[in-house]
């Protein structure tokens, strides 16, 4: 009998049998508060009825049209919708399926545009699982182990991790960009450097949100020497920070953006943004693919951005994430173990540490199996496995918000007390 890869684990032990809202239910029928929202994917929450009824509408009329043979409608009207929400001047795009297909399509792009080959990512970054993607990876080596060589010119640099490195963050600030500018005259010439790439908050390293002076510090060095600046929102973009894209809270313009998970609201999409000059670049043939824009997730995308206006889910994660954010740093203040709680909107970590600073895994996996026992899944993140995640449904009320809240209290009790 076939069975699943025994390497695959499950992060709760639920078996879910339906989804609603904010709530998954397993097959006894038991509810479920879901702040794991698929990784940041049910972004509208489970099963929004409006997702639900494009999806199905769609289903009916024509379920795929390869996009390189025909075109169709669904796609054409979601370019023409992201086009209202993308920063100004990247009026082009071009769609695949998965996170790590379009973050190797910017890298591609980047390449073939500048005619150079280096690309800088940042220590702690997650951009995919892939292997140009993974090259780029750095937030835990189970990415990158035995798989090598990896893609060569990739080269990394420190990303600013005041609390891992005791400081404030202005001097994380001018210590990762003074790394940054080492980098250029030691490894990597600005004249062999392509692109940098970088997520506004880091996801799988840690929940960490790059301060607004860094993301300006990149971009006016990619300015100065003709660098390409990445920003991959893959699991920040369509409102989970508070701004409808993470690098909104810094203020810039990036010259590719990445853009999936809350995209679809659980299809699979994805797609890469760039300005009609640069996309261009692009060399014939280079973009393309099977499943990429695929009608029916393209319908639940056009759902999805109708849903998250209508409903005003961008200003909803900016408020109840503030409301979360005080909860968890109440709970934080009572539990010393729970050394920092930071992140953007409805995307926050709760790193546990020991009184020395060390990272306390075995705390933090009580506490976020204790949590699951008690109806509230989670996820961890960090290169040690310490940080503890919270990312539900841009529906999330403040209600849910509370109770969610109140069932961490007890389980990081539960952690606590062994």
């Amino acid at each position: 009998m076939a069975e699943l890869s025994p390497v695959l684990k499950q992060a709760t032990p639920v078996l879910a049998a339906r989804g609603e809202g904010v709530y998954l239910y397993d097959e006894q029928d038991r509810r479920y508060l879901d702040f794991t929202a698929g990784i940041g994917v049910t972004s509208t929450g489970h099963c929004h009825p409006r997702v639900v009824e494009a999806a199905q509408r769609q289903v009916g009329t024509l379920i795929h049209g390869q996009y390189t043979t025909v075109m169709h409608r669904p796609l054409l009207r979601l370019t023409e919708r992201l086009g209202e929400v993308l920063p100004d001047g990247l009026d082009r795009l071009f769609y695949v399926n998965s996170g790590s297909e379009a973050v190797e399509a910017s890298v591609r792009l980047a390449r073939q545009a500048t005619g150079r080959q280096n690309i800088v990512a940042f220590q702690g970054g997650f951009h995919g699982r892939t292997m140009g993607a993974g090259a780029l990876t750095s937030s835990g080596v189970k990415v990158r182990a035995g798989i090598g060589p990896m893609m060569p010119g990739v080269v990394f640099t420190p990303f600013p991790e005041a609390y891992r490195h005791r400081c404030s963050e202005a001097d994380a600030v001018r210590y990762a960009l003074a790394e940054f500018d080492q980098l250029l005259v030691t490894v990597s010439s600005p004249r062999d450097t392509a692109a940098i790439i970088i997520e506004p908050v880091l996801g799988e390293g840690g929940y960490i949100p790059a301060p607004p002076e860094f993301l300006a510090g990149l971009r006016e060095r990619a300015d100065r020497h003709g660098i390409l600046l990445i920003v991959d929102e893959v699991q920040t973009g369509v409102g989970r920070t508070g701004r409808f894209w993470g690098h909104d809270h810094a203020g810039i313009r990036p010259d590719i953006l990445i853009t999936a998970k809350g995209l679809a609201s659980g299809f699979p999409l994805s797609a890469i943004a760039a300005s009609e000059a640069l996309m261009s670049q692009a060399w014939p043939g280079s973009q393309g693919g099977t499943y990429g824009g695929n009608a029916v997730a393209a319908a639940a995308a056009l759902a999805t951005l109708d849903v998250v206006r209508d409903e005003q889910l961008v200003e909803n994660a900016a408020e109840q994430g503030a409301r979360l954010q005080e909860g968890l740093r109440k709970v934080a203040a009572e539990h010393p173990v729970i050394g920092d709680v930071r992140g953007l909107g409805l995307m926050l970590g709760n790193e546990f540490s020991t009184p020395e600073g060390a990272p306390d895994t075995a705390t933090a996996t009580r506490a976020h199996q204790a949590a699951a026992q008690r109806g509230l899944l989670l996820l961890t993140c960090g290169p040690h496995g310490n940080v503890v995640r919270m990312i539900p449904p841009l529906i999330v009320t403040a209600e849910q918000v509370d109770d969610a809240v109140g069932l961490w209290a007890e389980s990081v009790r539960d952690a606590v007390n062994g």
